[in-house]
């Protein structure tokens, strides 16, 4: 019988590691809490609060030591540098002390590196997605991407081309062990019953966990938003629709304030 090295002992022995995302509301939902090197989605329509709820991840992520990089296809940095301001959370401090970096990208470049890089290896599937999307100079522990829907629309025709990178993406990732939050922008809640066609038709099966933030229609015509975790495999999670919001301090969750009522998720 073959003894087990002492790499393959410690990797059986290394426990799973959770941590809290400090987003007043939310830990109360997930126990023991997200756990490190997972892949998660963040869907919602537009003004959801996607991009606020991800901004708050990586800054409190920051305040824990962890390095976080934020990388947008949509918005400017200084727009997103102000976005935080404006919640009272300064970026200065954490960038430079290198725990934060915050970066747009094109995405349309990443379309035809990878469109270069399959031709190169005679359309094989084995492709190196760092040079492609991670910054060479910064090692992130937690990177969140702003957004898929983007980089779908750069595939544009090209549906198998998306899959190839983003399986190639979550490959990366979970590798290197880094949890990562990638949002998603629907016109229509996907996991409600709607119809919903998945570019590439596997990001939803990939992702470890699966965060909704909705738009929500009462009977009164009284808008409001509302949360719900989809799921987050091994983990304990409340299976409910909750209110949120977005605040002067950002995003929170209130747990105990279930959706009731008539009202439509958009």
């Amino acid at each position: 019988m073959k003894k087990k090295s002492g790499m393959e002992k410690r990797e059986k022995e290394k426990k799973q590691e959770f941590f809290k995302l400090g987003i007043p509301g939310f830990d109360d939902l997930v126990h023991p809490g997200i756990p490190e090197g997972t892949s998660n989605l963040v869907e919602g329509g537009p003004g959801s609060g996607k991009t606020i709820f991800c901004l708050n991840v990586g800054m409190n992520a920051c305040k824990r030591g962890k390095r976080a990089l934020y990388m947008s296809f949509e918005e400017p940095e200084s727009r997103l540098r102000s976005h935080l301001k404006n919640f009272g959370l300064n970026t200065e401090e954490y960038e430079k002390k290198g725990l934060l970096y915050i970066k747009r990208f094109n995405a349309l470049d990443i379309a035809r590196s990878v469109e270069a890089l399959l031709s190169e290896a005679k359309k094989e599937l084995l492709i190196d997605v760092q040079p492609i999307l991670i910054p060479p100079e910064f090692k992130p522990d937690i990177v969140l991407i702003d957004s898929l829907s983007s980089i779908a629309s750069a595939f544009a025709g090209e549906e198998s081309r998306f899959r190839i990178y983003m399986e190639q993406l979550f490959r990366y990732l979970e590798n290197h062990e880094i949890t990562s939050f990638l949002i998603r922008e629907t016109a229509n809640p996907t996991h409600i019953g709607a119809t919903f066609i998945e570019k590439g038709e596997a990001v939803s099966f990939l992702s470890d966990g699966i965060i909704a933030i909705y738009n929500v229609l009462f009977e009164n015509s009284k808008r409001g938003r509302a949360l719900e975790i989809i799921k987050l495999r091994g983990i304990d999670i409340k299976r409910q629709i909750v209110e949120c919001d977005v605040g002067k301090n950002g995003f929170v969750v209130y747990p105990n304030r279930i959706i009731k009522g008539s009202y439509k998720l958009t």
